[in-house]
Protein backbone atom coordinates (compact mmCIF):
# COMPACT_ATOMS: atom_id res chain seq x y z
CA UNK A 1 0.00 0.00 0.00
CA UNK A 2 2.52 2.63 0.82
CA UNK A 3 4.54 1.84 -2.91
CA UNK A 4 1.11 2.64 -4.29
CA UNK A 5 0.56 6.17 -2.69
CA UNK A 6 4.50 6.95 -3.73
CA UNK A 7 3.35 6.37 -7.16
CA UNK A 8 0.28 8.92 -7.29
CA UNK A 9 2.33 11.60 -7.01
CA UNK A 10 4.52 10.77 -10.03
CA UNK A 11 1.79 10.07 -12.12
CA UNK A 12 0.04 12.88 -11.58
CA UNK A 13 2.82 15.21 -12.01
CA UNK A 14 3.68 13.66 -15.64
CA UNK A 15 -0.18 14.26 -16.60
CA UNK A 16 0.59 17.64 -15.64
CA UNK A 17 3.64 17.81 -17.32
CA UNK A 18 2.11 16.33 -20.76
CA UNK A 19 -1.24 18.86 -20.19
CA UNK A 20 1.18 21.94 -19.83
CA UNK A 21 3.36 21.06 -23.18
CA UNK A 22 -0.02 20.09 -25.11
CA UNK A 23 -1.02 23.72 -24.30
CA UNK A 24 2.12 25.51 -24.94
CA UNK A 25 1.33 25.26 -28.80
CA UNK A 26 3.69 26.24 -32.00
CA UNK A 27 6.01 29.01 -30.71
CA UNK A 28 4.36 32.29 -33.16
CA UNK A 29 6.17 33.43 -36.37
CA UNK A 30 5.79 36.59 -38.19
CA UNK A 31 3.17 35.01 -40.57
CA UNK A 32 -0.07 37.50 -40.59
CA UNK A 33 1.95 40.69 -39.85
CA UNK A 34 3.64 43.19 -41.69
CA UNK A 35 6.95 44.48 -40.32
CA UNK A 36 9.01 47.70 -41.03
CA UNK A 37 12.97 47.80 -40.57
CA UNK A 38 14.23 50.39 -38.08
CA UNK A 39 17.43 49.53 -38.30
CA UNK A 40 20.44 47.83 -40.47
CA UNK A 41 23.79 46.28 -39.42
CA UNK A 42 26.51 45.79 -42.14
CA UNK A 43 25.70 46.48 -45.86
CA UNK A 44 22.92 49.49 -45.66
CA UNK A 45 20.07 49.50 -47.95
CA UNK A 46 20.61 51.02 -50.67
CA UNK A 47 18.71 54.59 -51.31
CA UNK A 48 17.91 54.12 -47.60
CA UNK A 49 14.75 51.83 -47.46
CA UNK A 50 13.07 51.21 -45.95
CA UNK A 51 12.46 47.34 -45.70
CA UNK A 52 9.30 46.56 -45.55
CA UNK A 53 8.08 42.64 -45.12
CA UNK A 54 4.65 41.30 -44.91
CA UNK A 55 3.55 38.03 -44.49
CA UNK A 56 0.55 36.51 -45.38
CA UNK A 57 -0.66 33.25 -46.54
CA UNK A 58 2.42 31.15 -46.31
CA UNK A 59 4.31 34.00 -48.86
CA UNK A 60 5.95 36.78 -47.84
CA UNK A 61 6.43 40.80 -49.69
CA UNK A 62 9.37 42.20 -49.47
CA UNK A 63 9.68 45.87 -50.55
CA UNK A 64 13.02 48.12 -50.09
CA UNK A 65 12.19 51.30 -52.48
CA UNK A 66 12.17 50.38 -55.49
CA UNK A 67 10.30 47.27 -56.86
CA UNK A 68 8.20 44.83 -54.69
CA UNK A 69 9.21 41.03 -54.97
CA UNK A 70 6.56 37.88 -53.43
CA UNK A 71 7.35 34.66 -52.74
CA UNK A 72 6.76 31.19 -51.05
CA UNK A 73 7.92 31.47 -46.81
CA UNK A 74 8.58 28.81 -44.49
CA UNK A 75 9.95 29.04 -40.86
CA UNK A 76 12.53 26.47 -40.74
CA UNK A 77 13.37 26.34 -37.47
CA UNK A 78 16.13 29.15 -36.76
CA UNK A 79 16.31 29.79 -40.47
CA UNK A 80 13.62 31.91 -42.96
CA UNK A 81 13.57 30.05 -46.29
CA UNK A 82 12.15 31.97 -49.76
CA UNK A 83 12.39 30.74 -52.64
CA UNK A 84 11.15 31.24 -56.86
CA UNK A 85 10.45 34.92 -55.90
CA UNK A 86 8.35 37.19 -58.30
CA UNK A 87 9.06 41.12 -59.16
CA UNK A 88 7.65 43.83 -60.23
CA UNK A 89 9.08 45.20 -62.98
CA UNK A 90 10.10 49.15 -62.81
CA UNK A 91 13.12 50.70 -63.49
CA UNK A 92 14.49 52.59 -60.63
CA UNK A 93 17.47 55.43 -60.98
CA UNK A 94 20.31 56.12 -58.53
CA UNK A 95 20.83 54.28 -55.64
CA UNK A 96 17.78 53.14 -55.10
CA UNK A 97 18.52 50.80 -58.38
CA UNK A 98 20.52 48.20 -56.06
CA UNK A 99 17.39 47.73 -53.71
CA UNK A 100 16.04 45.00 -54.93
CA UNK A 101 19.61 43.11 -55.34
CA UNK A 102 20.10 44.25 -51.51
CA UNK A 103 16.70 42.64 -50.62
CA UNK A 104 16.75 39.67 -52.48
CA UNK A 105 20.00 38.61 -51.70
CA UNK A 106 19.19 38.77 -47.57
CA UNK A 107 16.12 37.20 -48.13
CA UNK A 108 17.31 34.35 -50.19
CA UNK A 109 20.83 33.73 -47.92
CA UNK A 110 18.61 31.31 -45.32
CA UNK A 111 18.81 34.25 -42.64
CA UNK A 112 18.25 33.53 -39.15
CA UNK A 113 15.32 34.67 -37.89
CA UNK A 114 14.35 36.09 -33.97
CA UNK A 115 10.50 37.13 -33.48
CA UNK A 116 10.72 39.15 -29.62
CA UNK A 117 7.10 40.42 -29.15
CA UNK A 118 6.86 43.39 -31.84
CA UNK A 119 10.49 43.06 -33.21
CA UNK A 120 11.75 40.62 -35.70
CA UNK A 121 15.29 40.20 -36.65
CA UNK A 122 16.96 39.06 -39.26
CA UNK A 123 20.72 38.05 -40.16
CA UNK A 124 22.09 37.40 -43.06
CA UNK A 125 24.91 38.11 -46.16
CA UNK A 126 26.55 39.92 -43.30
CA UNK A 127 23.67 41.74 -42.21
CA UNK A 128 21.56 42.12 -39.34
CA UNK A 129 18.11 44.00 -39.79
CA UNK A 130 15.83 44.89 -37.08
CA UNK A 131 12.31 45.22 -37.89
CA UNK A 132 9.04 46.43 -36.31
CA UNK A 133 5.88 45.43 -36.42
CA UNK A 134 3.76 47.85 -38.95
CA UNK A 135 0.63 48.30 -36.55
CA UNK A 136 3.14 49.26 -33.19
CA UNK A 137 4.98 51.45 -35.47
CA UNK A 138 1.64 52.92 -37.30
CA UNK A 139 -1.76 52.20 -36.30
CA UNK A 140 -4.23 51.36 -38.81
CA UNK A 141 -5.82 54.81 -40.11
CA UNK A 142 -9.43 55.16 -40.31
CA UNK A 143 -10.62 54.20 -43.69
CA UNK A 144 -12.80 57.34 -44.19
CA UNK A 145 -11.36 61.08 -44.08
CA UNK A 146 -8.01 60.07 -44.99
CA UNK A 147 -6.49 61.20 -48.45
CA UNK A 148 -5.18 57.88 -50.36
CA UNK A 149 -2.78 57.56 -53.06
CA UNK A 150 -2.55 54.61 -55.23
CA UNK A 151 1.00 52.94 -55.41
CA UNK A 152 0.62 49.65 -56.62
CA UNK A 153 -2.10 48.57 -59.23
CA UNK A 154 -3.42 44.76 -58.90
CA UNK A 155 -3.47 42.82 -61.95
CA UNK A 156 -5.04 39.09 -62.86
CA UNK A 157 -1.41 38.78 -63.44
CA UNK A 158 0.33 39.90 -60.14
CA UNK A 159 1.38 43.47 -59.02
CA UNK A 160 1.86 46.12 -61.70
CA UNK A 161 3.75 49.24 -60.34
CA UNK A 162 5.35 51.96 -63.26
CA UNK A 163 7.23 55.17 -63.60
CA UNK A 164 3.64 56.47 -65.03
CA UNK A 165 1.65 55.12 -61.84
CA UNK A 166 4.28 57.38 -59.49
CA UNK A 167 3.95 59.99 -61.59
CA UNK A 168 0.48 60.60 -62.17
CA UNK A 169 -0.15 59.51 -58.73
CA UNK A 170 -3.68 58.25 -58.70
CA UNK A 171 -5.73 59.55 -55.26
CA UNK A 172 -8.83 58.31 -53.29
CA UNK A 173 -10.69 60.05 -50.27
CA UNK A 174 -14.03 58.47 -49.06
CA UNK A 175 -15.96 61.28 -46.15
CA UNK A 176 -17.90 60.21 -43.46
CA UNK A 177 -20.51 60.69 -44.93
CA UNK A 178 -19.52 58.24 -48.07
CA UNK A 179 -18.94 60.90 -50.66
CA UNK A 180 -15.73 59.69 -52.65
CA UNK A 181 -13.38 62.50 -54.49
CA UNK A 182 -10.30 61.96 -56.22
CA UNK A 183 -7.79 61.30 -59.35
CA UNK A 184 -7.98 58.42 -61.69
CA UNK A 185 -4.58 59.20 -63.11
CA UNK A 186 -6.02 61.56 -65.80
CA UNK A 187 -9.60 62.71 -64.80
CA UNK A 188 -11.28 63.78 -61.47
CA UNK A 189 -13.63 61.17 -59.76
CA UNK A 190 -16.54 61.93 -57.94
CA UNK A 191 -19.47 60.04 -56.34
CA UNK A 192 -20.38 57.97 -53.12
CA UNK A 193 -19.41 54.67 -51.40
CA UNK A 194 -21.64 52.35 -49.59
CA UNK A 195 -19.56 50.79 -46.73
CA UNK A 196 -20.71 47.69 -44.99
CA UNK A 197 -17.75 46.12 -42.97
CA UNK A 198 -14.82 45.54 -45.12
CA UNK A 199 -17.28 45.62 -48.17
CA UNK A 200 -17.73 48.91 -50.00
CA UNK A 201 -19.57 49.57 -53.41
CA UNK A 202 -18.71 52.47 -55.35
CA UNK A 203 -20.58 54.42 -56.90
CA UNK A 204 -18.50 56.83 -59.56
CA UNK A 205 -18.25 59.13 -62.20
CA UNK A 206 -15.24 61.55 -64.03
CA UNK A 207 -14.64 64.43 -66.04
CA UNK A 208 -13.65 63.39 -70.29
CA UNK A 209 -10.44 64.80 -70.41
CA UNK A 210 -7.78 62.87 -72.29
CA UNK A 211 -4.26 62.50 -71.76
CA UNK A 212 -1.35 60.45 -73.36
CA UNK A 213 -2.29 56.55 -73.88
CA UNK A 214 0.17 55.50 -70.72
CA UNK A 215 -1.53 57.74 -68.69
CA UNK A 216 -5.15 56.64 -69.88
CA UNK A 217 -4.22 52.84 -69.55
CA UNK A 218 -3.46 53.39 -65.84
CA UNK A 219 -6.85 55.24 -65.23
CA UNK A 220 -8.62 52.41 -66.88
CA UNK A 221 -7.39 49.90 -64.81
CA UNK A 222 -7.83 52.17 -61.49
CA UNK A 223 -11.12 52.54 -62.56
CA UNK A 224 -11.72 49.23 -63.04
CA UNK A 225 -10.57 48.12 -60.01
CA UNK A 226 -12.82 50.94 -58.36
CA UNK A 227 -15.91 49.33 -60.22
CA UNK A 228 -19.05 48.12 -58.03
CA UNK A 229 -18.10 46.48 -54.79
CA UNK A 230 -14.93 45.74 -53.31
CA UNK A 231 -13.79 44.96 -50.16
CA UNK A 232 -10.96 47.06 -48.55
CA UNK A 233 -8.90 46.01 -45.86
CA UNK A 234 -6.66 48.89 -43.70
CA UNK A 235 -3.03 47.96 -42.57
CA UNK A 236 -1.26 50.74 -40.89
CA UNK A 237 -0.97 53.17 -43.52
CA UNK A 238 -1.95 50.78 -45.95
CA UNK A 239 -5.46 51.03 -48.00
CA UNK A 240 -5.62 47.41 -50.15
CA UNK A 241 -9.11 47.04 -52.34
CA UNK A 242 -9.75 43.91 -54.14
CA UNK A 243 -12.24 43.65 -56.84
CA UNK A 244 -13.33 40.11 -56.73
CA UNK A 245 -15.63 40.44 -60.18
CA UNK A 246 -12.65 41.83 -62.13
CA UNK A 247 -9.66 39.83 -60.10
CA UNK A 248 -8.11 43.77 -60.00
CA UNK A 249 -7.82 45.77 -56.81
CA UNK A 250 -5.05 48.81 -55.88
CA UNK A 251 -2.72 49.22 -52.56
CA UNK A 252 -2.94 52.63 -51.95
CA UNK A 253 -0.72 54.37 -48.69
CA UNK A 254 -2.23 57.29 -46.68
CA UNK A 255 -0.64 60.74 -48.02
Amino acid sequence: MPALLRLVPVLVAAGLAACSSQAAGPAPTPMGHTYVSTDVSGTPIPGGGPLTLTFADGRVSADSGCNTSTGPVSFDGKVLRVSEMASTMMACTGAKSGADDWQNGLLQSVPTWKLTGSTLTLSGEGTTVTLLDKKALRPDLPLTGTSWVVKTLLRPNGQVRSQTLDTVLPTLTIAPDGQVTGNAGCNRMTGTADIAGSQVTFHLSTTRMMCAPDVMEVERQVLEALYGTTRATVDSDTLTIRNGASNTGLILRAE
